[in-house]
């Protein structure tokens, strides 16, 4: 059984600058969840790692977070998907956590808890601080174009340069899933 880490926010939902402040402002990005799905269909497990500052800021509770996981995690049941697990860091940015991305403590926590060594998992997010976190962990970094991930493409510095760079996260699934089956490289679309 495998293992993938995504991110939330412009992975699987959309982002907003306004922070996702309740489930009626969560609004998944086309495929994400038969992404999931997919995922769940090959016997992957599913886990998220997220920062969730707008906890530290009083946008939202903790019980208004977990409604939103809770949300996600029946959305995603009801296409055939399973979410195993949601890490998410309710730390502000001058907290100085060691969980808030681009620390790995998040992805090292996924880590511990499916006694998964990260050299092999691939963790699929749309931002820079996503990719760091990967790379200090020593996961598989993946980019998603959704949410910031163009943005992102185009500033990528020289050590995440090769970064396999994807349409979406069902796109990202459909290369995982294909090079797991078949044990060929991983390429970008």
């Amino acid at each position: 059984m495998g293992l993938v880490i995504l991110d939330r926010d412009g992975v699987i939902n959309k982002e907003s600058a306004e922070f996702i402040r309740s489930p009626d402002a969560f609004q998944l990005i086309d495929g994400s969840l038969e992404a999931i799905a997919s995922f769940t269909q090959a016997d992957v497990r599913v886990a998220i790692a997220t920062n969730q500052s707008g906890v530290a800021r009083g946008y939202l509770d903790i019980d208004t977070l977990n409604r939103i996981h809770a949300l996600l995690c029946t959305r995603a049941e009801v296409v055939g998907g399973r979410i195993d697990l949601i890490a998410f860091c309710p730390h502000g940015p001058d907290d100085g956590c060691s969980c808030r991305k681009p620390a790995p403590g998040l992805l090292e926590s996924v880590a511990a808890r499916f006694s998964a060594p990260l050299g092999s998992v691939p963790f699929i997010g749309d931002s820079l601080r996503d990719l760091q976190a990967a790379e200090q962990a020593g996961a598989q970094p993946i980019l998603v174009r959704t949410g910031n991930g163009a943005k992102t493409a185009r500033s990528l510095p020289h050590s995440l340069a090769k970064v396999p760079m994807f349409r979406d996260l069902r796109a990202a699934a459909e290369a995982l899933l294909a090079h797991w089956s078949h044990s060929s490289s991983l390429s970008s679309p």
